[in-house]
């Protein structure tokens, strides 16, 4: 496997395959599963975001991922850096006590929730996803932990749809995306 973070992110980008027209006519749709397939690839995206954390000197207490991609590439990077993962779902889907946000989609809005105990006030939390494209649901996740008084050090993702502006809704949050299309 490539050593170096360039060489990692080749490895990475040559693992991303694209399917023009999916799920409809003029959208170019970018699959991850062949990262997921790869076992260097998925090592290389779990090196080159540990590496990010690493080099900003992040104090991270805990990783938040998004439902559902999110929970492919947190967990491993958060037993890397030997903190908690927890799980941003889709409304309905967590048991016990929640906390939800409501946000808007192209077609209507949706819902995002996570357990009323997983992030306690003034923790430090990294969200995490696959993808950001218009930004919706990553804004929603911030807003959820900005609702749990947790303290937001960045958002990451392998891929970032950079025509789309999601940076653009999150900002002042920091993003660090992998690739940019």
């Amino acid at each position: 496997m490539a050593a170096g973070p360039e060489g990692k992110l080749q490895l990475v980008q040559r693992h991303v395959r694209a399917f023009p027209d999916f799920p409809k006519k003029g959208i170019l749709f970018r699959d991850i599963c062949p990262i997921l397939k790869s076992p260097a690839a998925l090592t290389a995206v779990t090196d080159l975001f540990e590496e990010h954390v690493r080099s900003h000197q992040l104090q991270v207490d805990l990783i938040v991922g998004l439902d559902a991609r999110g929970f492919l590439f947190g967990p491993l990077l958060a037993q890397r850096l030997g903190v908690g993962f927890v799980l941003v779902r889709k409304k309905g889907k967590l048991p016990g006590a929640t906390v939800s946000v409501a946000y808007d989609l192209e077609y209507g809005t949706a819902e995002v929730e996570i357990q009323e105990d997983a992030v306690a006030p003034g923790q430090k939390v990294l969200i995490i996803d696959d993808l950001l494209a218009t930004g919706g649901t990553l804004l929603a996740a911030c807003e959820l932990m900005k609702k749990q008084q947790a303290d937001i050090q960045g958002c990451m993702v392998v891929i970032e749809l950079r025509d789309l502006k999601g940076a653009d809704r999150l900002k002042p949050h920091n993003i660090f995306s992998l690739l940019q299309y």
